[in-house]
């Protein structure tokens, strides 16, 4: 892909034709061949087969904020009240540990695993008030006397971050990224993944805040200078950062040195996470969120909530697995 390079918005395909309340967390399964993906509000994990056009859902106890697949098979998953583990689609849900919040006002958001297996688990303050969401990092192949897996705070309540988005892991291992939504910012920090240290914290996008009376504009997503806010991300094979525009009707595309390379603009106004995926790792997937979308935003895309995919010519990273 050249650098400036656009998509037509068009060039983007359905996956289903479920719609989704908040759909987010998507990964694809290399053994299984399958693309899953979660709704948060509507409490439901879904899974794809994209050859045969086949889609299963599995609904969950309460909102699932993340998840990722298990070396051991299943998956972990984040609801509201703690990380869980099934070890089959569709089984019993076994709590590996309980996140320190209070789940009536805060919930598990953004998360997935590192190249080590470690279940990474960013959290959201729903009042938008507090400023205390938080990053976690659970380690399966460790345990604590219990028995349950070592859980330890990475970026503590008292950061002043208000809703976790945005966690990729660059393909050297060398760097973390991470977003807080409503700060409009994408920070990176350098990154020990043998000791899952994090150092020198730096700003790696920034972007405008909303102008005060922006209303929705159909034809350009980008009026006053508006992009959206960064939500879910992936990283592909040579470190490029892809960044889900919530509000913008886009996907960037940054450079390792966070250069913006790219603007994909996308048929909704609120794409939520991309990841990689097909057996080539370049198809790129997008869910997106409907939840709390006007009757007017709708109307205009109506493809709002659906699960999008779009050809690209460099391939992702695979999903990393959780150990356990």
């Amino acid at each position: 892909m050249k650098p400036n390079a656009t998509f037509p918005s068009h060039a983007w395909q359905t996956v289903t034709d479920h719609v989704c309340s908040l759909g987010e967390s998507p990964f694809w399964h290399p053994h299984e061949q399958l693309l899953y993906w979660l709704d948060i509000s509507g409490k439901q994990i879904l899974r794809a087969n994209i050859l045969n056009n086949t889609l299963e859902t599995w609904e969950m106890p309460s909102e699932p904020g993340c998840m990722a697949p298990a070396a051991n098979g299943g998956l972990v998953i984040a609801l509201r009240d703690g990380v869980f583990r099934a070890r089959q689609w569709g089984g019993a849900m076994e709590r590996l540990a309980t996140l320190d919040y209070n789940p009536q006002h805060h919930r598990a958001n953004d998360g997935k695993c590192d190249a080590l297996g470690r279940f990474w688990v960013g959290t959201i303050d729903e009042t938008r008030q507090n400023r205390n969401a938080a990053l976690y990092c659970l380690d399966g192949r460790q345990t604590v006397p219990s028995g349950r897996p070592q859980v330890s705070c990475k970026i503590a309540p008292s950061a002043g971050m208000t809703t976790a988005n945005g966690l990729a892991f660059s393909p050297d291992n060398h760097t973390l990224y991470w977003a807080d939504t409503p700060s409009h910012t994408v920070w990176a920090w350098d990154f020990d993944v043998g000791t899952s240290a994090m150092t020198s914290q730096r700003v790696f996008a920034n972007f405008k805040q909303k102008p005060d009376g922006w209303l929705l504009d159909p034809v350009d997503a980008g009026n006053g200078g508006y992009m959206g806010r960064p939500d879910g991300a992936a990283v592909d094979s040579i470190g490029n950062y892809w960044v889900a525009m919530f509000e913008g009707q886009r996907v960037c595309q940054f450079s390792p040195d966070g250069a913006l390379m790219n603007q994909l603009p996308v048929p909704l106004q609120c794409p939520t996470m991309p990841c990689f995926g097909g057996e080539d790792l370049k198809t790129l997937y997008l869910t997106s969120a409907r939840h709390h979308r006007s009757d007017a935003e709708v109307a205009a895309f109506p493809l709002t909530g659906r699960v999008l995919s779009l050809r690209v010519e460099v391939a992702g990273m695979p999903v990393n697995f959780f150990a356990d």
